[in-house]
């Protein structure tokens, strides 16, 4: 037993000297690396205020000096940089900025604020910055977007992190509302059913023509050419920037398949907050025609006329067999009705 267990000993050793050996020792720094939360948000010069965004109307040459707050809900110092650019919407119509790889050529260049600040653990920072409209700028709305953000890497890739908020500016002037509505697509799907009606679905593009942002109200209707069967349904456009566009699409439902059907797209715009005094508002209107067949109604409508003559030849023939059979029954009933009084004269004979 001794000798067993003076064999095993040095090989079990062995066995634990390897994998330790073979687990990798992570600094423990590493493992305790906090996670860096904070925000951004408009602030006065005591603090946030409470506002979700900052909307400024500026005469041409005006210069305002606002304020932005950096709270750090980290348990470490933090050192944020601060950055402007132009302002724009992606396709789901959520605010963003331009990266910082791209030079903004707008709004972003109207903000002027300090490249970086530190800020303490649970620590908040005020920090003021200035806009300054351009004397040559255009009526309207120039978005832009201010935020602090963190560069981490991850082994050859940067990564930037930020935080922030839009800051929409309009410069004073004419203002001009319009939305366009282009490349309208109507398509009507058709139901197999002949005593079930189609769907026309619709798809447009509606296009800021104007200086402003705007949001739409639209208007879609579908009528055959005598209009009695005209159906109508609303469609909301979402918040557009000026020059942008944004992909609308509806359907209607209970329309019968009438031949050439007329689509027709009416867009109303509305400015947040109400279009000012002098503003110019524009709707805008476009349509089109899709032709349609009302295949399962024809195909009913075949499929009776054949049921129909079916009916028809088969009743004429049951009536020319039927009158064929009386035909023959007369025949005999006549043929039997002269050979009967020879047979009876032949029987009275002595």
């Amino acid at each position: 037993m001794i000798r067993t267990l003076s064999q095993t000993l040095p090989r079990l050793l062995a066995v634990l000297v390897a994998a330790l050996l073979t687990v990798p020792l992570v600094p423990t720094g590493a493992l305790a690396e906090p996670t860096l939360t904070w925000s951004v948000q408009p602030a006065g010069q005591q603090g946030p205020d409470g506002r979700r965004w900052i909307e400024l109307a500026l005469d041409p040459g005006q210069s305002v000096t606002e304020h932005l707050a950096v709270r750090n809900f980290g348990d470490a110092s933090a050192v944020f940089a601060l950055k402007a650019a132009d302002g724009y919407l992606t396709d789901k119509g959520r605010f963003n900025m331009l990266q910082s790889d791209r030079p903004s050529v707008d709004g972003g260049t109207w903000i002027k604020v300090q490249n970086e600040v530190t800020v303490g653990a649970n620590e908040t920072k005020v920090v003021p910055f200035t806009i300054t409209v351009p004397r040559d700028a255009s009526p309207g709305d120039h978005p832009a977007g201010i935020a602090a953000t963190v560069t981490s890497a991850s082994g050859t890739v940067s990564v930037e992190s930020r935080v922030g908020f839009r800051v929409m500016m309009r410069a004073t002037g004419t203002i001009k509302a319009a939305v366009a509505a282009g490349d309208l697509t109507a398509t009507y799907e058709q139901s197999w059913n002949p005593f079930s009606s189609g769907v026309i679905r619709v798809r447009y593009t509606a296009t800021n023509k104007g200086n402003v942002a705007v949001s739409g109200a639209g208007e879609v209707t579908v009528s055959d050419l005598s209009g009695l069967a005209e159906r109508d349904t609303k469609t909301a456009v979402e918040e557009i920037f000026p020059g942008d566009s944004r992909t609308v699409e509806t359907r209607i439902a209970g329309v019968w398949a009438l031949g050439p059907l007329s689509t027709s797209v009416t867009v109303s715009p509305s400015v947040q907050g109400g279009a000012a005094p002098g503003a110019v508002v524009e709707n805008a209107a476009t349509g089109v025609t899709v032709w349609t067949v009302p295949w399962p109604q024809l195909a009913l409508v075949a499929l009776l006329v054949i049921l129909f003559f079916s009916y028809r030849a088969i009743t004429r023939r049951r009536r020319r067999r039927l009158a064929d059979l009386l035909a023959r029954a007369r025949d005999e009933g006549r043929a039997e009705a002269k050979e009967s009084p020879r047979n009876t004269q032949v029987q009275g004979r002595p």
